[in-house]
């Protein structure tokens, strides 16, 4: 394993992430008033610095993957043709030179539309999009081909864009804690009001990733277990699954036991307790999140069936 390779590739996953994620947490869950807001400003400068970010993340990814395709020993024997190859010649540098398009598109509506922060963070979001689904032509969907390998994709898109809006969430949830030690009134009331307000779109959130995240072991693994619990990827996988079900877990323990004690607290105005407690729980959600993004770097340069 290319321990630089995995972190280079989970570091993407959660910049474009975040690209995606943020803005659109934006459009689903701030009313009008408050899409001018000094969140709503805090969450366009964290979209534009993150989709920066990632422009400055792919390119060194594809140095990387350069590098392995053309089976060079080292860096500096890389020759300009390779990366012409590279991304003129394969999917891998198409959806490349999509993805950077899309940043760049995500910076300059950050710059252009500052007096339409709908349509800026509509057009961030559906950037962001499709920056982050580019991520799935990096993976095992795209060695598929024909109609199993469309299916994979799609499958693969979906899962990313499903991951992406619950990172966004969980980011958006943290920065509201933050600003001003998330103790101001208004601040928990927007807490507790978008808490309440993600359960539609958490579930439907986690439909998709269960439904995405099965069809992918079926078209990577097949529809068996026999003989793969020794190897490194299936173990990888579990660990993945334990991780999201304490997701899944505090997601629940958010939803129905901390969100309704933190708009009684606020009701009372005595809502520290209750803070602090859902504070815990989302920092412990996020830091799951970004185990299983590591999990999921190193996944995606392992074969199913690799000692």
């Amino acid at each position: 394993m290319d321990g630089v390779t995995v972190l280079v590739r989970f570091a993407l996953y959660l910049d474009l992430m975040l690209v995606f994620g943020l803005p659109l947490f934006h459009l689903h869950a701030l009313r009008k008033p408050e899409r001018s807001s000094m969140l709503a400003r805090k969450l366009s400068t964290l979209t534009a610095s993150a989709a920066i970010v990632g422009m400055i993340l792919s390119a060194i990814s594809m140095v990387l993957m350069t590098k392995a395709m053309s089976g060079a020993a080292d860096f500096s024997s890389i020759e300009q043709h390779m990366f012409e190859m590279m991304l003129t010649d394969t999917p891998f540098g198409l959806a490349w030179c999509l993805r950077m398009a899309m940043l760049v598109l995500s910076v300059l509506a950050v710059l252009f539309l500052a007096q339409a922060p709908t349509w800026k963070f509509g057009m961030m979001s559906l950037a962001g999009g499709v920056a982050l689904a580019t991520l799935s032509w990096g993976g095992h969907g795209a060695m598929d081909e024909g109609a199993r390998g469309q299916l994979h994709l799609a499958a693969d898109i979906i899962h990313l864009l499903a991951a992406g809006a619950w990172i966004g969430a969980l980011a958006v949830f943290i920065l509201i804690l933050a600003l001003r030690d998330g103790h101001d009134a208004n601040n928990v009331s927007l807490l507790s009001r978008t808490l309440n307000g993600f359960a539609l779109v958490g579930t439907l959130i986690v439909g998709s990733l269960l439904m995405t995240g099965a069809l992918n072991y079926w078209l990577i693994v097949g529809p068996t277990v026999t003989g793969l619990f020794s190897t490194p990827y299936v173990q990888l996988l579990i660990a993945k699954l334990v991780l999201f079900g304490m997701m899944l877990a505090l997601a629940a323990a958010n939803r129905y036991r901390l969100s309704p004690v933190l708009e009684r607290a606020h009701v009372s105005g005595k809502h520290q307790e209750a803070v602090a407690g859902l504070r815990r729980s989302l920092l412990i959600e996020t830091a799951c999140a970004c185990l299983i993004l590591a999990l999921v770097a190193w996944l995606g340069t392992l074969g199913p069936m690799a000692d």
